[in-house]
This record gives C-alpha cells, structure tokens and sequence, in this order.
C-alpha cells in the first residue's frame, strides 16, 4: 500500500523523517495522529487570565484597572464587575467563592446604607463615610503588596544568583584567628569565676613552745627596767604566736621570775624581772 493508498483510507501518510512530522510523543515513540477516542477533560482547556489573592486583591484590582479614585468608589459599576467574577468562580469551586461571596455582601450592604438618609452621629457632626472602613483596608493592602513586591524584586540568593565557592589551599603557616581585647577580658572573668568555685586551702600546724617563748620574754626584760606589756608580744607572727607569748608571761609570773605592775585602774601595765641576773 503507497502513501495514496494510506491517505484514501483515512490514515496519516508516513513521513520519511519520523521526527519531524511527529504531532506528539508518547513514552518516547513518536505519535503521528491524534486517536479517535482521545478524552480532553473540560477544566484542562480552561484558561484564567488574572489570578487574585483574596477579595481585597480583586476589588483593588478592578478599582485601579478602571482609574476610579479610591477616596470615592463607584460601588454600583465596582460591585457588578465583583459578582461577575464571583459567579465564574462559584461554578468551579465553591468552597473558594465563599470568601469572594463575603465580600460581595459587604459591598451590598455599603451601597444600601448609601441610599439611606444619612444618620446624624450622636455629637451632631457630619455623619461618616459607609466607604470609610473599605477605602481603609484597600489603602492599607495595596501599601502592603507594593512594599512585597519591591521586596521580591531585590536579589535573592538561589534564584538571582549563586553564592561564589572557591577552595583556597591553606599555607603551610599557621594563621591563628584574631583576638580582641574585649575577648581577653571575658576569659578573664571566666577564669576568675571558676576560681572562686574551686577555692581550697592547706591547713597547716606550727609547732609552738610555751617554754621557748619564755626564754624569749625572759631575753626582751634583760638590761631594761620596765617594758610595758603590750612590746613584749611581736604582732606580725600571728594569733597563734600571741597566745603562746601571753601563756609563756603567765608561767613567768607564776614562777615569780617577772613581776607584773599597775600604778592604778586603767594606767599601763608593766612588766620587769623579778630578780637581778648575775
């Protein structure tokens, strides 16, 4: 069968080059017509030329692409327009037309209160604007949008460009990281913190003689009249030295070899030896 043959009987005649006349491709074999049952769901072919974010996005969409002042909307022609949209929406999916259809009523309800006389606020002032609390949340979500699209069109790291990686070789030189003064002064601290957890002392004992400090008094009185009693104990040696001084003293005078005096209440207190040495 020629290619005539093929054409009178209603199939695609086969091209000598298979690629380039090829409509489709199917698990990478070339398709070169379509098939008669071939099944195209309706919602495949559908093509939405704006999409919105929300109610708001839509209103303020409609409102700038027709140059109206947002200080003073046109609720009859905007609102229209809304309910249009609202209605093909609402035939695909209604769960998302709820939130559209929210707004349509607070549109309706603007415009109904517009048609009523006004009322006087309780102050006797001008009565206020059913448009004020609409124009106030467009002005506020168009600031916004404005504000994240000036921010997604600033360079951004994985979609504008790529963060630079070059392997540098080490030199064989160490290179130690800088340290600043503030860094030596919090290892200071830290050091001195953990010192006052750590704080131990060493007891020690010395070994101290009662009669070797009588020796020592009995030395000091030699040559010398009266010594008054406090320059007999050396204060520099510690606690412990004084109390084996002031005991040595009282075994002195116990044994009446030094004599303790006091002219009378409260004078100085002297201290000599009781007997002449040879």
């Amino acid at each position: 069968m020629d290619t005539l043959e093929l054409a009178a009987a209603g199939g695609a005649p086969l091209p000598e080059v298979v690629d380039q006349v090829a409509v489709a491709r199917l698990y990478g074999e070339p398709l070169f017509r379509l098939p008669h049952d071939l099944y195209i769901p309706p919602d495949a072919l559908e093509i939405f030329l704006e999409a919105f974010e929300g109610p708001l996005d839509l209103l303020l969409y409609l409102i700038r692409r027709q140059n109206f002042n947002i200080l003073d909307i046109p609720l009859a022609s905007v609102t229209r327009q809304y309910l249009d949209y609202v209605e093909q929406i609402r035939r695909h999916n209604l769960e998302l037309a709820g939130e559209y259809l929210l707004m349509a009523a607070m549109l309706i309800e603007i415009k109904s209160r517009m048609l009523l006389p006004p009322r006087k606020s309780a102050d006797g002032g001008e009565p206020e604007d059913p448009r004020a609390e609409l124009v106030r949340r467009l002005v506020e979500y168009e600031q916004i949008k404005l504000a994240a699209a000036k921010l997604d069109q600033l360079p951004l790291i994985g979609r504008d460009f790529l963060r630079a990686q070059v392997h540098v070789e080490q030199s064989l030189q160490p290179r130690w990281p800088e340290v600043h003064a503030e860094d030596l002064r919090q290892a200071w601290r830290e050091i001195l913190q953990r010192a006052r957890l750590t704080q131990h002392h060493t007891i020690t004992r010395e070994q101290l003689s009662v009669r070797e400090h009588m020796s020592i008094v009995l030395r000091r009185l030699q040559g010398r009249r009266f010594v008054e009693f406090h320059d007999l104990f050396d204060t520099t040696r510690g606690t412990p030295v004084l109390v084996v001084t002031f005991i040595a003293m009282l075994e002195l005078s116990r044994e009446h070899l030094v004599e303790v005096t006091q002219a009378e209440a409260f004078a100085p207190i002297y201290v000599r030896l009781a007997y002449t040495p040879s």
